[in-house]
């Protein structure tokens, strides 16, 4: 247990951004899944209207150090090949 009053500061301080984090890092799952759910029903063009949330939460946490920033272009990079993929086939 802390003993020092700026040990304590600094446990609700990593505390609050703990929340902040989990916050960013549910909304880069949400929005990734939101994507990746429109791609298997075959709703390519619902995919496209969300791929700029996706990017923007990926953004967010690539940002923030939630992320590093080679797993969020990997990450933006995935899901513009995938929206490619389904676009490609369903053309074919």
């Amino acid at each position: 247990m802390a003993i020092t009053s700026s040990a304590k500061k600094a446990i609700r301080s990593s505390g609050r951004k703990r929340v902040f984090n989990i916050r960013r890092k549910v909304a880069l799952r949400d929005t990734t899944k939101a994507v990746l759910k429109s791609l298997t029903a075959k709703d390519v063009a619902g995919a496209e209207k969300l791929l700029p949330a996706a990017y923007a939460a990926i953004d967010k946490a690539s940002k923030r150090g939630v992320i590093k920033a080679n797993t969020a272009n990997r990450k933006k990079s995935r899901l513009a090949a995938a929206i490619s993929r389904t676009t490609n086939s369903s053309t074919s």
